[in-house]
Order: C-alpha cells, then structure tokens, then sequence
C-alpha cells in the first residue's frame, strides 16, 4: 500500500507537468508566428538534396523554367512538354517539367527573377483540381499558408497561365482562374494574358492562338530573343541488331505485364480483365450499336464502387496503323518489326511515353493516337520532310490558315498519315499499300515527339460492387458519324477508337463475323478491325478474350442515408450510372429487410429515374431489368421513360427527360426543398444537361413563388455548393 507522502509527491510531480504542458509557449518561445506547411517527404538522397525542392533542381540544372501541370487524363501533361520544348526552341531556355504532386511548395517565394513558373491547369469535374494539383491549390490559394520568408507573398515572381476546361460546363477554367487571381493577390505578376482551352470546341486552337503573344511578352518581360534555341530533337531512337526477344515490349502497358509478374493494377499496370459477358443492347437491324460488357476482376485486387469510372486501354485500328507504316515507309515485314530503342535526350523535358525497347508497328498499334485528327502545328513542324515542293506548301496552307485547317483538316476528321497522303496526292479512299503510298523521310523521333500517348478511354461503370462484386459492367454506344464533306474530301464515315476496339472484341467473344460496311467514297474505309489478341496473344488465351482496364475514383456517389431522396437523370447511356446506383439501393433493401422486414424501407427516400431514347422498340436500354428494380423497391423507385420518337407533345414536337421532371414538378419541388433530395444528371453536356438545369430552375423557381432566372437559379447553384447536385456528363 502507497504512503500518504508518496500520494503527495506523485501529485506535485503531476502539478508541475501539467504547468510545464499549460505555459509552454512562455517558458519556451517560439519564432514561429504565422502558419507554415507541414514537413513532409524531406528525404535527403545521394547527397542531391531534397527531392521535393524544386527551387534547389533549377538551380543545379541551370533552368530558367519551371512548368507545373494539373492532369487528369494526360492533356495538360501534354502541353506543359509543349511549352517546354517551344522555350528551348525559341529561346534556348531549359525547363523543369513537374507533377506538382511530387514537390513543396513553401519555397515558391525563392524563384529567382530572372526564371518564372509557367502553371498549366485542368478542371476537373464541378470546378475541381485535378488529383495531381490538390496540394498545389491548397498551398497557393490559401492566404494562411506561409512561405519560406514568413509570409503569403510572391513578389517578383514571374509567371504565365494556361487552362484547360470544357465550356458547357459551369465552372469553366475555373481552377486556372483562382490560381491566377491567388497569384496576383500575393503579389507576383503574370506574363502575357491567361490562356484558356475549349475542350468542347477546340482546344489546339485556343492553345495556338495564344501563344504567340505570350511567347512576345515572356521575351520582352525575361529578356531573352527569339533564335537563342534550335531544332534540336527530343528523343534518339536507335534500331536494335539484337535483343532478347522476351525482353521486347509488344504492346504490354507495364514491366509488369511484360514479366506477368503480380502487382497493383492501376493507369500505370492495367489488368488484362477476361471478358464475360458481351451483348448488343439495341435491337437488331437497327443503324447504331450499343454495347454492354461484363468484365471479371476476381483476383485482381481491383474494387471499384458505384459511380466510379473504368478506363479502356483500345489499340488503334490496323487500316490506320498499316497506312502510317507505308507513308514512314515501314510496310515491309522486315521494317515493320525491327526492334528499336528510344532515348529521351532531356529526360526533365520530355520522358520517353511508353515501354522500350519495342518496335515501329508497336508503337504505331499500341502507344501513340494516330487515330486522332492531326493537329495544326504537328503538320507545320513536318512541312519541311515533305517529298515534293506541292507536298510542302500543302502542310504550309493548312498549318499556317486555320480556316484552311478547319475546312479540310477538322471536318474532313484527317488522322496524321491521311494528311500526308492527301499532301503527296495520294488516293486516302484505296486501301494503303506501298506501291500507291509516297514515303514521307520523317524521322521517327519526330513521330514519337510531336504525336501524343494514346490515352485510355472512359466510361461510367453500369454496376454495383455490392450485385456484382467481381464484376465491371461497361455500357457503351459506339461512335461513328459523318464527316463533312470539302473540295479536298469527300463526306464519309468516321469511327471513335474506344467504343469500335469493343465491338470488335464483342463479335469475337460470341463467334461473330465482323459487318463490313463499306462505302463506295471510301472503300477502304469500313468497320474498323482491331489486333484484339493483343501482344503475344496475352488477351486472348484459352478462348477467353481480355480488355486491359484501370478505375477511376468518382465524386459521383449516392448519400449515405437512404432517407434521402434521389433524382436521377441519364437520357442514352448516361444511365449506366445509374444502373449502379439502383443496383446498390436494391442490395441495401435486400440487407435491411432481412434483418428488420420490408417495413423497414417506409421511411426510405423515393429514388425518380428519367430517361429518355427513341423508341421502345429500338433503344430501350435494360428495358427487362427496371421493372425487377421496381418489384423490389416498390413504391421507393419511380422509373419515368421519355420516347422521344414515339411518343409525342400534343403539338407533335417531342418529348425529352426534361419534359417528364415538369410533369413531375410539384413533388420534384417538394422533395428537392423540403426532403432534401440530391439530383444527379449524367450524358451530354451541351445540349441535355444544359436543358435539364434549366427545366430545374423553372421548377424550383416557381415553386419558391419567383423566376427561374432568379430564385431557380440562386436555388440551384446552392444545390451545387452543398454537393447535392452532381453531374458526370460530356461534350
């Protein structure tokens, strides 16, 4: 048993810690007297220092630039390198091109004068960073964040800013904005005016036209001259005598996947998914396709939750890869497949974008977007390989007069090689061969240079992990469409990469043969036919074909409490989200009514669906499935259909999803401001989505007794602030 005295002692030892804790501040002072950011990552290597200081990089690598790029797809990635390497050609100025999210950002203060920081920022989402620029933003627009000297300013810091957003959206470059207007508001000055890209529109455009006066105010503000760099390449790519041929990349997307070795899946190690399931979803004869497949991740250690997104890494078409080889002049067995190495010869300018060493057809296949409409500077920068003088001025007139470019380039929807072929005076409507193709003497560092990454596509996943918990359901419609027709060429049809890639893994996964439909202005157009098998036959073994995919995470998601109500809006296949969401609100109500009985959901929030296609006979997606959601539900699911070439107004116009939320107004109203309902709206952006806001403006609007233009409005952009109005949707 303790003493009374040793009670005492243990109490005024007490007495005094808990003192020393209280007056810690007084009896030991800190200079510290404004917010600083937490230490993280300080890591010294090799003796170079902090690897996340990049004030320190520029110095010891004597670079002039920095280039920060906010990417979530790859885009601004892309044209942050463009920066960098049009400062060394113009100027002879190195840059340090970087992910923000590998640095600090308290030293940004210490930019010396003479160099400046070039920001290149997407928007993502409702006005979102990209997951690579959260930090950045944080640290930057805060104005109790604290740099080196102590306090939020910037002065003399020099900077230029470019974003990139998509118009139809609401919060438009909103994250270069605020990037803009935080750097200003501490202090340092921009460069030139801030640019701006339309995705929606014309991003190489906007990109193209401001530039120049930028590239006139940087050399006038930093005091440097046009002609202090060249033209000096890239990347060395070097063809390989000999090497392992177990060692040569084919197409596989990672190291990983070259050694099938095991490891996390992920955009930089895609898994190859089996295909389990593959179905038209439109009925048969009609002059679309819609696509829906299953795809198994068991065991792949990929989980995904409703709303999340599946990337799809597609090849490109052969026509396309075969037309390319026979302009470069690679047609022939023996080029098409020798072994190359690539070398990046500034690896802080521009790193190598995919696997080496490889081969010419691979990369043409599988690495680089040779399916994509060739971009005006791209054709200026290869004028000068042109085989004839005619050639050259061609590449000259379209890369020099955007109207030129945007009459036979952008409506003719010409990929690179065909541009090529037309420079030549080629037949692009013959299928390419190396006798009627005219070789182009284009080196191939320039190809690997001025042609980006082919980027995987997304789409919306149309399931719920907790129906299907290792299994992605994709639902996709699959693109083509009419080109629009100009002296140069003639209108024909023109095939998306990602959607056709699935349809033709959907015709061999059930034993199809391939449609072809050809055109008499273009025989050698058609079905697109891609290499499916993929490299070494690594997706198509057993019998058993496979799609290389990756997760997105999504915002998109439904609230936690199923009290909630839920109005949902997805005319096409913008209801695939929210197939999954139903999906996921069944497995709840399965769950709960077993534990506690059917009774249980009453207080359950209504989940509305509104969706619209044309005909219920033609593209009436999982028309059978709505109705088992519903026995399920009861009266906690309304599914409401809109035939817009059916069914029709009195008069005769058509109707679309907006036009049944205002039939279903006053309980739409109701549950929006009284229940506090959450609405999602998923599918096109311009035309749609737009409609649909607007139709809830006048809803909420009227029922708040004003406008749309004032009280439906102010009631919706509340909505928006309170993340009860989200949109997953696209131009």
């Amino acid at each position: 048993m303790a003493s009374p005295s040793s009670d005492v002692i243990v109490l005024a030892i007490g007495i005094v810690v808990a003192a020393v804790y209280l007056f810690r501040g007084s009896l030991f002072p800190s200079s510290e007297t404004k917010k600083t950011p937490p230490v993280t990552g300080k890591v010294v290597q090799n003796g170079t220092g902090d690897p996340r200081d990049f004030v320190a990089k520029m110095k010891a690598a004597k670079k002039r630039l920095v280039i920060f790029y906010g990417s979530q797809t790859g885009t601004a990635e892309e044209y942050a390198i463009r920066l960098a390497k049009e400062a060394k050609s113009r100027f002879g100025l190195a840059s340090l091109v970087c992910d923000p999210e590998e640095y600090d950002f308290e030293n940004l203060d210490q930019v010396p004068e003479d160099c400046a920081v070039i920001f290149v920022m997407a928007t993502y989402g409702e006005g979102e960073p990209t997951d690579n620029a959260v930090q950045l933003m944080q640290n930057l627009t805060e104005a109790d964040f604290a740099f080196s000297k102590g306090e939020h300013r910037l002065d003399g810091l020099h900077y230029v800013m470019f974003g990139l957003g998509n118009r139809t959206y609401e919060h438009y470059n909103e994250i270069a904005r605020k990037l803009d207007t935080a750097l200003t508001e501490a202090g340092a000055k921009r460069i030139g005016e801030r640019g701006e890209g339309d995705d929606d529109k014309s991003m190489e455009e906007d990109y193209l036209e401001w530039k120049e006066p930028m590239w006139a105010a940087f050399a006038a503000e930093m005091n440097v001259e046009e002609g202090g760099g060249g033209d000096t390449p890239d990347f060395a790519v070097t063809e390989l005598d000999s090497h392992p041929p177990e060692k040569v990349y084919l197409g596989e997307l990672s190291a990983r996947a070259l050694t099938r070795t095991r490891g996390i899946h992920d955009a930089k190690n895609p898994y190859p998914a089996p295909i389990t399931v593959s179905k038209e979803l439109f009925s048969i004869g009609a002059d679309r396709n819609c696509i829906h497949i299953e795809l198994n991740i068991e065991g792949s250690g990929i989980n995904y939750q409703h709303g999340d997104h599946v990337g799809v890494w597609p090849s490109n078409a052969e026509l396309d890869v075969e037309r390319f080889l026979c302009t470069l002049g690679l047609s022939s067995p023996e080029r098409r497949d020798t072994v190359i190495g690539i070398e990046s010869l500034d690896p802080a300018l521009a790193k190598v974008p995919f696997p080496v060493p490889t081969t010419y057809i691979t990369v043409l296949r599988h690495y680089i977007d040779i399916s994509a409409v060739a971009g005006r500077q791209t054709l200026g920068h290869l004028a000068k390989y042109a085989p004839t003088p005619d050639a050259e001025q061609f590449l000259r007139d379209v890369s020099t007069d955007k109207e030129v470019y945007a009459n036979v380039v952008g409506n003719g929807c010409l990929k690179l090689a065909e541009v090529l072929q037309l420079a030549a005076g080629n037949d692009i409507t013959v299928q390419p061969t190396a006798e009627n193709t005219t070789v182009w003497k284009i080196p191939f560092d320039m190809i690997v240079s001025n042609i980006p990454r082919l980027q995987p596509r997304y789409y919306s996943i149309s399931s719920s992990p907790k129906l299907y918990p290792t299994s992605i359901h994709v639902t996709a419609v699959v693109l083509k469409y009419q080109s629009v027709e100009n002296p140069k060429v003639r209108s024909r049809l023109v095939y998306g990469v990602g959607t056709n890639f699935l349809l033709n893994l959907k015709h061999a996964v059930n034993g199809e043969q391939i449609p072809v439909h050809l055109e008499p202005a273009n025989p050698a157009g058609g079905t697109p036919i891609y290499a499916i098998s993929g490299p070494r036959g690594a997706y198509n073994e057993e019998a058993v074909y496979k799609v290389p995919i990756h997760v997105r995470r999504s915002t998109f998601r439904l609230p936690t409490n199923p009290r909630s109500p839920i109005i949902m809006v997805g005319p096409g296949t913008g209801v695939a989200p929210f197939r999954g969401f139903v999906q996921e609100r069944v497995a709840l109500a399965r769950r709960t009514s077993e534990k506690a009985g059917k009774e249980s959901l009453a207080d359950w929030g209504r989940m509305s669906l509104f969706y619209g296609c044309r005909k219920s006979s033609e593209d009436f997606l999982y028309k059978d499935e709505w109705q088992q959601y519903a026995d399920e539900l009861g009266d906690k699911f309304s599914f409401n259909v809109a035939l817009s070439r059916e069914k029709f107004k009195p008069d005769g116009s058509k109707v679309y999803v907006q036009d049944l939320m205002w039939d279903d107004r006053e309980a739409l109203a109701d549950e929006i401001l009284n229940k506090k309902a959450y609405v999602y709206i998923c599918g096109d952006a311009k035309g749609m989505a737009h409609s649909v806001e607007e139709k809830l403006a006048l809803i909420l609007g009227q029922a708040k007794g004003g406008t749309a233009e004032k009280e439906g409005m102010e009631a919706v952009k509340l909505l928006k602030e309170r993340s009860r109005l989200m949109l997953d949707v696209w131009s």
